[in-house]
């Protein structure tokens, strides 16, 4: 991507439109990527795409690398053959287009999927057996974490029977023997995933638009990634976590956030030359073009909780892995397209770190408005060496923060901004993050289409209604296409 002028949009793959239920990787996503040719975006931003859990989260995932099974386009195999659209329809996969259904979709939509293996793999059997091999530093791992999960009857791994718990045991080694028609599902969801994926993303790319993907610091207590390789996480004799991660108190939350993730054991990572993150940034860049790390501070310090605390008030800072880490990616992989989530409570060392890997960090035009200071996110402090979000995933939509934020503070936005009503304030703001010498912008899709918080993607620190939002079909429209389209020709991105 390097660092000429650029922007771009927002917008998971689960917020797309479509008709079953959540977005996915069929017909929508593809109109998307032409709505983003149109209005001259270079960048497309989504969340992690990894399969998710309790709770919803694509930053809890069952796998650091495996892909999310509800992202498959059905159509492809309505269109194959493999399945009728008659047989879809006595699946109930949500009645609100504009809300996902979490419960329906890992109820039904997996009994779908397993309806279309069960009828194709006697005649994907050499695929799936190459696809597996080619992948298999991941896919064993994964296949087989989630084939036990079913065998006990989805609960978390630290309560399966002992033997199951330790991947190198007798019984595991049995199961994986015995069970291999539930292991192939799993690669079957993981095959149709990267083939589907990958002919987006070559599409995307083909009109000249970046992918940028997103890579959660931590991984899930419940994930193929811990239970596979408990020697690199802080866990004690029962494989239990000692520590979890989360962040301290602050104005935004008073007991600080318990994100509960264990956390890992840096000292015996450096002995194995960070060989797991290695292979993790190695499988992340041939998903995506440019990868946003999430939490980028815990790299040179991280917020650790003792395992079992009701919240993250007692925690204590301990120093990550730092520079050393970068180097030694940089000395196997290259020069990466990084961008550093550098948000929240920033130290000298944080800053330091930041400036020593040469990645831009983020600014968040939303946090710029403190009536009361000055900010390190207002336009007029920027460098070039950033990427300005008018708003995130986790954050209120620019309408739904004008009509909640203290009032200073929403007037200072309008005279810095100089916001006026006629234009759309959200367009204001977009205006104001196009504008900046910034070298990336990014705007959200809730913002661009000027929504209020009913699209607000995430609240953190709560459980349940997050992550649901869809775009409705007749959203994008030629007028919002050639308006961005103009905004980005005059600030030259």
């Amino acid at each position: 991507m390097g660092q000429e002028r650029a922007s771009g949009i927002l917008m998971h793959i689960s917020s797309l439109p479509g008709n079953y239920g959540i977005g996915d990787f069929g017909e929508e996503a593809y109109k998307f990527v032409d709505f983003l040719e149109k209005s001259e975006q270079k960048n497309w931003q989504i969340l992690p795409l990894g399969i998710t859990g309790y709770g919803d989260s694509p930053y809890q995932s069952f796998s650091a690398f495996a892909g999310n099974p509800y992202f498959i386009d059905l159509n492809e195999f309505i269109e194959k053959g493999y399945l009728t659209l008659d047989e879809v329809k006595n699946f109930n996969l949500g009645d609100d287009s504009e809300r996902v259904d979490y419960g329906l979709i890992y109820k039904n939509k997996m009994k779908i999927l397993k309806i279309v293996y069960e009828r194709v793999k006697k005649y994907l059997e050499k695929d799936l057996y190459e696809f597996y091999f080619k992948n298999i530093k991941w896919l064993r791992e994964f296949s087989l974490f989630m084939a036990l999960k079913e065998h006990h009857n989805n609960k978390s791994w630290l309560y399966w029977d002992s033997e199951y718990r330790k991947i190198h045991s007798k019984k595991v080694q049995n199961f994986e023997r015995e069970n291999e028609d539930l292991i192939y599902f799993w690669i079957f969801t993981q095959y149709f995933f990267m083939k589907q994926w990958d002919k987006l993303k070559n599409y995307a790319n083909k009109k000249g638009i970046n992918i940028i993907g997103d890579l959660p610091i931590y991984v899930a207590e419940d994930s193929a990634d811990v239970w596979a390789n408990t020697e690199i996480f802080n866990l004690d004799e029962n494989l239990l976590p000692r520590t979890v991660s989360g962040c301290p108190p602050d104005a935004f939350s008073a007991k600080g956030q318990l994100w509960g993730n264990p956390i890992y054991a840096w000292d015996i990572m450096e002995k194995y030359d960070y060989k797991w993150w290695i292979e993790r940034f190695q499988h992340s860049f041939k998903l995506y073009d440019v990868l946003r790390i999430d939490h980028f501070r815990g790299f040179e310090s991280y917020w650790e909780i003792q395992y079992g605390a009701e919240d993250a008030v007692n925690g204590e800072w301990i120093k990550g892995p730092g520079i050393k880490f970068f180097k030694k990616l940089k000395t196997e992989l290259g020069n990466l397209n990084i961008i550093a989530e550098d948000l929240g409570f920033l130290t000298d060392d944080v800053r330091k770190l930041l400036k020593c890997s040469g990645f831009p960090g983020m600014k968040v035009l939303q946090f710029a408005f403190d009536s009361r200071e000055e900010s390190d996110y207002l336009p007029h402090n920027y460098d070039k060496n950033c990427v300005v979000y008018t708003g995130t995933h986790d954050n209120s939509t620019i309408i739904g923060w004008c009509s909640n934020a203290d009032k200073q503070d929403v007037n200072y936005a309008v005279k810095y901004l100089k916001l006026d009503s006629n234009e759309g304030v959200n367009w204001g703001y977009i205006r104001g993050a196009w504008s900046s010498t910034a070298y990336l912008a990014i705007t959200t899709m809730q913002d661009l289409l000027g929504l209020d918080d009913t699209g607000r993607m995430n609240i953190p620190s709560t459980v349940g209604g997050n992550w649901s939002w869809r775009m409705k079909k007749t959203s994008i429209t030629d007028e919002i296409a050639n308006k961005l389209a103009d905004m980005t020709s005059i600030y030259r991105r």
